[in-house]
């Protein structure tokens, strides 16, 4: 493991997609006994330094996280969010190497994993992401700030916005995760809340794990 403590790692939660299967802000939907937004950061807060926002609409806050829109124009989706992320993250935490991305459809995603993925890290270069049920997730997880001009230069003219294709080459360390037991059957602990019936089916999940 490279020698940082896990505790110094930022998370940025990435909420700056259109939310177009939804048909409305992912981040602002009821969820629990708040939004998901509430949800996603008090589930990550005890494990990180900081958290940050990158949301494209002005209704999406978070109360005491810093919120920022892509740097660049287009909605050129997650690595558009990213980008922005390493960017803030240079900015305002100097001495991290890696900042730890958590797309805010995502509820249920281990608690342990900021720690379990910096475990993994080898040198400040190294990307540490989440796999599970044979799928690697390239926008969960922790990334280091060194890849920032690279992207830059990737978005200026992009030969594809695929976060994988981005990621060719490098060097990935992979952690990968069994599915849930829960009431309702399994669940990839990485289940994005991407429609209707999947917040339908999440907060029946919540409300199982709260009885």
């Amino acid at each position: 493991m490279i020698a940082q403590a896990t505790p110094h790692f930022p998370a940025v939660i990435l909420s700056g997609g259109r939310s177009s299967r939804m048909g409305e802000a992912k981040a602002l939907l009821p969820f629990g006994q708040g939004r998901l937004i509430d949800h996603v950061a008090a589930r990550i807060r005890p494990h990180v330094s900081q958290i940050l926002l990158n949301a494209n609409d002005p209704a999406i806050t978070l109360p005491g996280a810093t919120a920022f829109a892509d740097d660049v124009t287009g909605f050129q989706g997650p690595l558009a969010g990213i980008h922005a992320a390493l960017i803030r993250v240079r900015q305002t935490a100097s001495d991290a190497t890696h900042a730890f991305m958590l797309p805010v459809d995502c509820p249920f995603f281990p608690e342990d994993i900021v720690p379990r993925l910096a475990s993994t890290l080898e040198s400040p270069d190294d990307v540490a992401l989440a796999a599970s049920g044979g799928r690697m997730h390239p926008v969960l997880g922790l990334w280091p700030v060194s890849v920032v001009d690279d992207l830059t230069a990737w978005l200026e003219d992009p030969p594809t916005l695929k976060v994988r294709a981005f990621l060719d080459g490098r060097p990935v360390r992979v952690t990968d995760y069994p599915m849930l037991d829960t009431a309702l059957g399994p669940l990839d602990p990485f289940f994005n809340i991407n429609r209707p019936d999947d917040l339908a089916h999440a907060r029946q999940l919540l409300a199982l794990a709260s009885d």
